[in-house]
């Protein structure tokens, strides 16, 4: 957990910057990726909420949002924001059954270590309801480990479906990538995934 714990130090200390660099990012086209899977009426967890950019635009468009951060900051950050009472919690102390129709996790998980991360993807395979979906994104590569202060693990497509593996709950619904939105970051790469829960079959 020391990794957990340094990056969320790093989020306390530089929560102003990272606010100023991500709170006006415009991210309508993945957020409309993710949204026309889901339901009018879906209950989304915006899981590692940061500021509260993409909870306040589901709120906005009419869906039912709950929103979780880590940081202390981030989430008086949000909570300002949006107005929801953003619960403050680790990944790894999600506890929910079949509550969401969506989860998005919006470089988010990808502080967690590969071994942490595994149990969090069955945590949230959990809190979904059959055939909800999940949105999240990593770095583009290989890299696991610290970087600039933070825990990072990097995925390319295929070394993300060798990780989740056939035993998964979650099956990969879509993968591809982009560059890095946010100004003067464009020659960084990102991988995003969709990730839907699989409907259990009726005997």
């Amino acid at each position: 957990m020391a990794e957990t714990r340094n990056t969320l130090e790093y989020y306390e200390k530089n929560a102003d910057r990272f606010l100023a660099e991500t709170q006006s990012v415009d991210f309508s086209e993945i957020r409309n990726l993710f949204l026309e899977r889901l339901p009018k009426d879906a209950r989304i967890l915006d899981f590692g909420c940061g500021s509260g950019r993409d909870a306040l635009a589901f709120l906005k468009r009419g869906y039912q949002v709950e929103a979780a951060d880590g940081s202390a900051r981030m989430c008086r950050a949000a909570q300002a924001l949006t107005g929801l009472p953003v619960r403050r919690m680790l990944f790894q102390e999600l506890d929910e059954t079949e509550k969401y129709d969506g989860i998005w996790a919006c470089s988010s998980i990808l502080h967690l270590p590969k071994a942490e991360l595994r149990e969090v993807l069955e945590r949230m395979a959990k809190a979904l309801k059959e055939g909800g979906v999940i949105y999240t994104s990593f770095k583009y590569g290989t890299y696991e480990g610290e970087r600039n202060g933070r825990y990072f693990t990097d995925f390319t497509e295929a070394s993300f479906l060798g990780y989740l593996g056939g035993k998964s709950q979650l099956r990969i619904e879509r993968m591809w990538k982009t560059s890095d939105v946010r100004p003067g970051r464009g020659e960084g790469k990102w991988l995003n995934v969709l990730l839907q829960k699989q409907q259990r079959e009726r005997g």
